[in-house]
């Protein structure tokens, strides 16, 4: 009996997705909840795990074909019986006539019709094959007699597709310089992820749908700088975290939003469908995360009641699984509230966009010592490590005056860190 392998569906706003890697080949034996192969959504890349154990079936799409949530893209046949090895193919070869051991035999496809034989060697006199290449790629590639070896792979783990082989195939891949026959300038075009054609279309999104205004204004880390080095180490032994900047920005944040509620709210429609202010009596706080597929924003459930070791557990815990494609889309949907640290990659200033539907992001920027005036020595200069923040805002529910009295009020908690500690 055949078991089909189906794409599950991972919520409402997520209707289809790329098929990123097959971990599993046709005539792999694979255990059940075995994970058989990754599928990248526009928001996170999830294990298909193999719904019953058995021996799998062809592969009814490719690696970078786009299939639906539903979709049969497998199947699994639960009647075959499990082989020898661990991993070994539906049927194994044969092994060698007093061997104590079998050896490992190559994995093969089910017999086709036409099993491939030894690639072909191209122009250059390599076989196609020995690239990490799909096999539509080695395809396209034997037709064309390109050679794998040389083209660069756009696939998980740089494995080369299609479109890579096409790209050569057309011409994108060598450009010759004009006026010059001994030199050439190498492009290649990539296909952009789900995650980041949905982050491109957020952005526009954002940019097109909302009153985006930026307030900037600079804060003194003096103070918390201070208070981190008093108590860094023994913070860190206690909770077994570092004490960073972030949780002092967190708590920060929060309580700007409970002085001015507007920029923790968002703009909805109301039962008659005109629109309406929606506003939280909580703080989730989305924190902007740098990973391998573009930036995502894990939330931070109900800041508002986090310690500060809560806080940097917390957003350890979402940093180091979305950098690890590990994060799920439940944790990254529902925040009220943005904040971005360009300053890690050396960001002084900045206009950042919003994230939709919220009506606030803060931008935090590098930490750089500049002269100011000495607020214990007025008239006096001296040098101080300041920081820019920048507050983009929705205007259509965010006035400039609260949207600057936010920023104020984030300014004062980080220069006088005990108004957080006192609730004031």
């Amino acid at each position: 009996m055949a078991v089909e392998v189906v794409v599950p569906n991972v919520g409402e706003s997520v209707t289809e997705g790329v098929i990123a890697t097959w971990l599993k080949q046709p005539g792999d034996w694979v255990d059940q909840d075995e994970t058989v192969l990754e599928l990248e959504t526009d928001k996170v890349t999830m294990e298909i795990p193999a719904p019953s154990a058995g021996v799998l079936g062809s592969h009814r799409f490719g690696e970078g074909d786009t299939v639906e949530v539903g979709a049969v893209v497998s199947d699994i046949d639960e009647t075959a019986d499990k082989p020898a090895g661990a991993e070994a193919p539906a049927e194994p070869a044969a092994v060698a006539a007093g061997s104590s051991e079998p050896e490992a035999a190559p994995k093969e496809p089910t017999p086709k019709p036409a099993p491939a034989a030894t690639p072909a060697p191209n122009s250059n006199g390599k076989a196609t094959g020995e690239a990490n290449a799909t096999t539509l790629a080695r395809k396209i590639a034997t037709e064309h007699g390109i050679d794998l070896t040389n083209v660069v792979g756009t696939g998980a783990g740089g494995r080369i597709r299609e479109h890579d082989v096409i790209a050569v195939v057309n011409g994108g891949g060598v450009v010759e310089v004009p006026g010059s026959y001994d030199s050439q300038r190498e492009t290649r075009v990539e296909r952009m992820s789900p995650m980041r054609q949905k982050i491109a279309s957020r952005l526009v999104e954002a940019q097109h749908n909302a009153a985006m205004l930026t307030t900037f204004n600079e804060c003194d880390m003096t103070a918390v700088m201070n208070l981190r080095k008093q108590y860094k180490e023994e913070f860190g032994k206690k909770h077994d975290i570092n004490l960073g900047f972030m949780s002092f920005f967190v708590k920060a944040v929060v309580r700007g939003l409970q002085a001015q509620p507007a920029v923790n709210s968002f703009i909805v429609e109301d039962d008659s469908g005109k629109p309406a202010q929606q506003f939280h009596d909580y703080c989730d706080i989305s924190v902007a995360v740098s990973s391998p597929k573009g930036l995502v924003v894990p939330v931070l459930r109900s800041a508002d009641k986090m310690s500060f070791a809560e806080i940097e557990s917390g957003i350890k815990d979402l940093a180091v699984r979305a950098r690890d494609g590990k994060i799920t889309l439940e944790e990254m949907t529902g925040g009220t509230f943005t904040i971005t640290n360009g300053g890690i990659f050396g960001s002084l200033n900045s206009t950042p966009i919003l994230n939709p539907p919220q009506s606030g992001i803060l931008g935090m920027h590098s930490i750089k010592n500049r002269p100011v005036e000495d607020p214990d020595n007025p008239g006096q200069i001296v040098l101080r490590p300041m920081m820019y923040l920048a507050l983009s805002y929705d205007h259509r529910v965010v006035d400039g005056a609260g949207a600057v009295r936010f920023l104020v009020a984030v300014k004062e908690a980080i220069e006088d860190p005990h108004r957080v500690l006192l609730g004031l």
